[in-house]
């Protein structure tokens, strides 16, 4: 089992997930945050079965992960 980052964004119709530092594509979605959480959660799995455990090996890993906003 390993850890991963996961971003989670509101918008006006539900919440989005998706995970940093995946070889490819997963998003989750759902009406709440924790649907959101478990949609992603489960589309990793499927992803790591479909694709191999090596979708996570990515070099260099993310350490942290942060949101900055600004004007442009």
């Amino acid at each position: 089992m390993r850890q991963c980052k996961i971003i989670v964004e509101k918008h006006p119709d539900g919440y989005v997930a998706y995970p940093l530092g995946l070889k490819g594509v997963v998003v989750g979605e759902g009406d709440t945050y924790e649907e959101a959480l478990s949609d992603v959660k489960s589309a990793i799995r499927f992803h790591m079965e479909t694709f191999g455990e090596d979708v996570l090996e990515i070099e260099p890993p993310i350490l942290e992960a942060f949101v900055a906003e600004m004007r442009v």
